[in-house]
């Protein structure tokens, strides 16, 4: 199989990209670096499977180029992360969604499969119990810049199910919930990096809000899994699924057990919304998925649990610590260079 993954020098990508060619396919990636970072894939270059390009999806010459050659499309490639959609809106908004529909224009030119990443943003402020794929979304007021993200991956949602309904393009939508690994880092307000960072240094375990906000989160091999194996069912396709696990956890929670996890003698602090993002920021009480759909197709289960998720992203941190990680940039530029 030859695989297109925009978006894979970032955390998902990274991983995904890796165990497509572990698995011995050919493996096309396009990041623009606004997220993403050459070393996540500094292990593999000179792969002979792997071809990549550092340049935006927007560039129609290139994404023509490398969708014409590819039988399947996973599109990751997207302005992520809760300060970067609070300080740049209009990029989400021009990346998010101009970039995805010029992607699925030219998919349905080739008739090149696509697996559109979505989140579980898109359900909004809903918190009645475990979240189903064809649950009602509450979005707050288009003037609250916090719900711009959620709403380009509704559109992106939208759009490709449109493909697929009138022009027989085949889409599969994925919305992630809560992705946690190595190589995520906290530097887009990623929580779980964010706790274990601040614990491993003795700085205070900073909680936005009062911290009885109920998430779950999903390890990046289950969710890779997952990913692949609705690539390779026909059945998927034209679906929305959700990918995640039942498991749950309020984020106060989740501190004091990355605390303990290390024994730190960090103070828990809890700094009050308005404070971290600003006057108006909203957000959800509660986000679990429902996977029953994902599990009857697939089969699919998620296998890491949280205390083991903690465990080795703690691990991942401190060998990052221990050991200085090689540059990655000028053997991997020269590689592969930007393309224009």
């Amino acid at each position: 199989m030859n695989a297109l993954v925009t978006g894979g020098l970032g955390f998902i990508g990274s991983h995904l990209t890796e165990r497509l060619l572990q698995d011995g396919h050919r493996v096309t990636v396009v990041d623009d670096l606004s997220t993403g970072h050459l070393q996540n894939l500094a292990h593999l270059v000179g792969h002979p499977q792997l071809s990549c390009y550092i340049d935006t999806i927007r560039n129609k010459e290139l994404m023509e180029r490398v969708v014409a050659d590819n039988d399947v499309i996973f599109h990751l490639a997207a302005v992520v992360g809760v300060r970067p959609v609070l300080q740049d809106p209009l990029r989400c908004l021009e990346t998010n969604i101009r970039g995805t529909d010029m992607l699925l224009e030219i998919a349905d030119k080739f008739g090149v499969k696509v697996l559109l990443a979505s989140s579980s943003e898109v359900y909004g402020k809903n918190s009645n119990g475990p979240m189903r794929e064809d649950d009602n979304r509450l979005l707050g007021p288009t003037v609250v810049t916090r719900w711009i993200y959620a709403t380009t991956k509704a559109v992106d949602e939208c759009l490709g199910l449109g493909y697929w309904r009138e022009r027989g393009l085949p889409v599969i939508v994925m919305r992630l919930f809560n992705v946690v690994g190595p190589r995520q880092t906290d530097q887009y307000g990623m929580v779980l990096p964010s706790f274990v960072q601040q614990a491993l240094a003795n700085r205070p375990i900073t909680v936005y809000g009062d911290g009885q906000q109920v998430r779950s989160f999903t390890y990046i091999s289950d969710t890779v899994n997952a990913m692949l194996a609705l690539s390779e069912n026909a059945a998927a396709v034209g679906e929305v699924f959700n990918i995640g696990s039942a498991e749950q956890i309020c984020i106060a929670d989740l501190a004091m057990r990355v605390k303990e996890a290390i024994g730190c003698q960090s103070p828990i602090q809890y700094i009050p919304y308005e404070v971290a993002y600003g006057e108006g920021f909203e957000d959800t009480r509660s986000r679990v998925p429902d996977i029953s759909k994902l599990k009857a197709l697939v089969g699919y289960e998620p296998k890491i649990r949280m205390d083991e998720m903690i465990q080795r992203i703690i691990q991942y941190f401190q060998s990052r610590r221990e050991v200085k990680a090689p540059a990655a940039s000028a053997s991997f530029s020269a590689r592969y260079g930007p393309t224009v």
